[in-house]
């Protein structure tokens, strides 16, 4: 590494750290536990998997989970690049070491498109139509709501749109990729029965 980019590199560590310790002081400052903002954000995380317990088909678990867990991590990252890249801000957060909403990407919005999903399956439902309806929501309904009460802000030209894109992205990835793990899964199952006939012929 030259001493240009270890010159670079130090830099950019402390302009992080410093940013993170400002991150702090605002949070304790205005966003801390005396305020309804922060719990309103865990009741957003604590609620949605109080309703998952009770509401989960738990023999479908571990398929709804998977595709849960989906839903999270592209909605996590996509929040995160976008509060990173200030395309939005979330003024008050239940944790102020993380840049996008614990509540929102971690239970609220998943556990929404888990029960979606489970509802669709169920039901024998487009899945893409009904999570799309839900997408709509998230971004028209709920995030507008958000930005009413100071909770969510847009900027450099970021609008519910743009959210309604990426909601989109997501819950076809989110399928996509829990499909192609039940495929395999179900192939798996299918090959020992093939094994055994073979074997019984033989």
């Amino acid at each position: 590494m030259s001493s240009a980019q270890r010159e670079a590199l130090d830099k950019l560590v402390k302009e992080q750290l410093e940013g993170a310790s400002n991150w702090l002081r605002y949070w304790f400052e205005y966003s801390a536990f005396d305020t309804w903002q922060f719990w309103l954000h865990v009741l957003m995380f604590v609620g949605p998997l109080i309703v998952l317990y009770f509401a989960m088909d738990w023999k479908r678990a571990l398929q709804l989970g998977f595709y849960g867990f989906n839903i999270h991590v592209w909605f996590a990252y996509i929040d995160s690049f976008g509060t990173t890249q200030t395309f939005w801000t979330y003024p008050y957060k239940m944790v102020p070491f993380i840049p996008n909403s614990v509540g929102l990407d971690s239970s609220l919005v998943p556990v929404l498109y888990i029960l979606v999903y489970q509802w669709t399956i169920k039901n024998k439902k487009n899945y893409y139509l009904f999570t799309l309806l839900l997408s709509l929501c998230l971004s028209f309904i709920l995030k507008p709501i958000l930005v009413m009460h100071h909770l969510f802000e847009f900027h450099h030209g970021a609008n519910y749109f743009h959210l309604f894109l990426t909601y989109i992205v997501i819950l076809v990835l989110s399928k996509a990729i829990t499909d192609f793990f039940l495929y395999f899964q179900r192939k798996a199952k299918q090959e020992p029965v093939q094994d055994k006939k073979v074997k019984r012929r033989r």
